[in-house]
């Protein structure tokens, strides 16, 4: 085989360009403590977790992926490799691969977490670090002049095939899992933190929410904060917790024969309505009841603002409840629950691209702390391409892409690579159809500077 070295991730470069703009992945290492011999060793930190986040933005989740990926000449160039060919390699058998293998990632992911020394696992991970980068990449993203910012809080499950650590079955997803907790500010990361399944784990929740809610107001003491979350957040803890801390909170509440009872009026007019209009093609019709609540357990707190949603469709009743802090001036009852708190669904579509796209379900180490890391990885993945199209694609139609689609419209882009003695030569094809889409993104990357 004798023709040009082709790559197909052209768009890494895209990737890497970008990241060296904002600096995500140089903070992003701070979070490791290298006790190598730097005398000893040819790919340093930073390149080591460029190459595992480029990896899973381009779609390679498995370490195993890295024994091929190693020998690819843009993915080397966009880590900030000079010898992308790996022809300086100091092992013959090394010699022809720029990049490092599946053996180093695995010693990487292994020892996060450790405090003491190792022998083999001398790159370890601070997992509180890293939970504070995250918090400090957002804090750093909020605009100086945001009135408001809103955090969205959820769960989701990520099913485990083996005899992981802290296993445990999930009745409602029926199946072994862990559960990890996600917070996003918008498409924004800002939380990704695994956790076992066995429990709500509330008091960490509270830990969570007051860790950003803190570090926010450190730098913006009067900016409002607003969390939201569905019914499994609904707990008076959590909301005593929010009122004390001024912070507002808009929650599902599950409904009991209390709260339905409540609503029975308002039940009816909206079956009434239903039956009057369907003639006229009416497939639903909701209406909107609000009421002070106090659950038994709650005592001796005041009642709350709760707001039910009093739906009738083809298929019948359909109740809903919310619970909030929030003003009924400034957050009328129909308002609050279709767009103040309907809009916390969005947050199922960003974890759905961290899990589908760049695999943050990947847990198949054994230990906890390990699978804490991979998902790491791919949050940090995920914030690069969060940058990317709310940055250099904002205002093209790639501006509310998913990952994926992005993935495959601008990073999966094959290219002839040479290497001259002055400067690396990348050729894309001129019938690439996403050239112009492709342009536009570097030379806003490039206008972007570095630091």
């Amino acid at each position: 085989m004798d023709g040009h070295r082709v790559s197909t991730d052209a768009g890494c470069l895209l990737v890497g360009e970008l990241d060296r703009s904002f600096g995500i992945t140089e903070r992003f290492a701070r979070c490791f403590n290298d006790r190598r011999n730097p005398d000893l060793i040819e790919h340093d930190l930073l390149t080591l977790m460029r190459q595992r986040v480029y990896g899973l933005a381009a779609g390679y989740e498995d370490l195993n992926d890295h024994d091929f990926l190693r020998v690819d000449p843009l993915l080397a160039a966009a880590c900030g490799q000079d010898d992308v060919f790996g022809e300086q390699r100091r092992r013959e058998e090394d010699r022809g691969k720029g990049l490092a293998g599946k053996s180093t990632f695995n010693r990487v992911e292994l020892g996060a977490g450790l405090q003491s020394d190792d022998r083999y696992k001398r790159i370890q991970a601070d997992l509180e670090q890293i939970e504070d980068f995250f918090i400090e990449e957002f804090v750093r993203s909020v605009k100086k002049r945001s009135p408001l910012v809103i955090l969205d809080i959820d769960t989701s499950c990520a099913p485990v095939h083996g005899e992981q650590e802290q296993r445990f079955f999930h009745g409602y997803y029926d199946q072994y899992c862990l559960q990890p907790l996600f917070m996003f500010c918008g498409g924004f990361p800002v939380v990704a933190r695994l956790r076992s399944a066995d429990s709500q784990h509330l008091e960490d929740t509270i830990r969570v929410v007051e860790k950003v809610v803190k570090r926010q107001r450190q730098k913006r003491r009067r900016i409002k904060i607003l969390l939201r979350g569905d019914s499994g957040f609904c707990r008076v803890e959590l909301m005593r917790w929010c009122e004390a801390h001024d912070v507002f909170y808009v929650f599902g509440l599950p409904g009991n024969a209390v709260l339905k009872r409540i609503c029975r009026g308002v039940m009816r007019s909206a079956k009434a309505l239903m039956e009057y209009n369907r003639n006229k093609g009416s497939t639903g019709e909701r209406l909107f009841k609000e009421l002070r609540y106090r659950a038994r357990d709650w005592k001796p707190d005041r009642k709350r603002r709760v707001v039910c949603k009093a739906e009738c469709t083809l298929e019948g009743e359909n109740p809903r409840f919310v619970i909030t802090n929030l003003p009924a001036k400034g957050y009328p009852m129909q308002e609050l629950y279709e767009q103040t708190y309907c809009a916390r669904g969005d947050m199922e579509n960003r974890i759905k691209e961290q899990f589908l796209d760049l695999k943050a379900g990947r847990i198949s180490t054994h230990y906890v702390r390990s699978n804490q890391l991979r998902m790491a990885f791919s949050a940090v993945a995920y914030l690069l391409m969060h940058h990317l199209r709310s940055r250099a694609l904002k205002g093209t139609e790639m501006e509310t892409a998913t990952c994926g689609t992005i993935r495959q419209k601008l990073l999966k882009v094959g290219a002839v690579v040479k290497l001259s003695c002055r400067r690396l030569l990348v050729s894309l094809s001129a019938a690439y159809p996403f050239q112009d889409l492709w342009k536009l993104a570097a030379s806003r990357i490039l206008r972007f500077g570095f630091g």
